[in-house]
């Protein structure tokens, strides 16, 4: 791929990936060929501020964690109402990393 449509795909998917991985992320786009650029445009990221907004919301209820695709945990908070608050605390912190984190493996196993 060239490097100004690398540099654009990183600048209108930037906040929805890891900062700290935006450097290995454009050494991997620039090995791609042209052809892999569809399926790489065609990915799905989930809004890391939408999930935030879910989690301070609806987060007791586990709907942020079946958005993240992690149903164990959401079951276990939708039961214990997210463990009387505690995990609903701890999730309004790490909730936005994690679905940078997904989307940044979503996009891994396209590359």
């Amino acid at each position: 791929m060239t490097q100004e449509r690398i540099d654009m795909y990183i600048m209108t998917n930037q906040k929805y990936l890891p900062a700290e991985k935006i450097v290995f992320l454009k050494q991997k786009l620039a090995e791609a060929d042209e052809k892999k650029f569809a399926l790489i445009s065609s990915v799905e990221f989930k809004d890391p501020t939408t999930i935030l907004l879910v989690s301070i919301f609806l987060g007791s209820l586990g709907i942020d964690r079946f958005m993240l695709g992690e149903t164990g945990m959401g079951i276990l908070k939708l039961l214990t109402l997210g463990l009387c608050g505690v995990l609903t605390i701890i999730d309004w912190f790490s909730v936005q990393r994690k679905a940078k984190e997904l989307n940044y493996n979503n996009l891994m196993l396209v590359l």
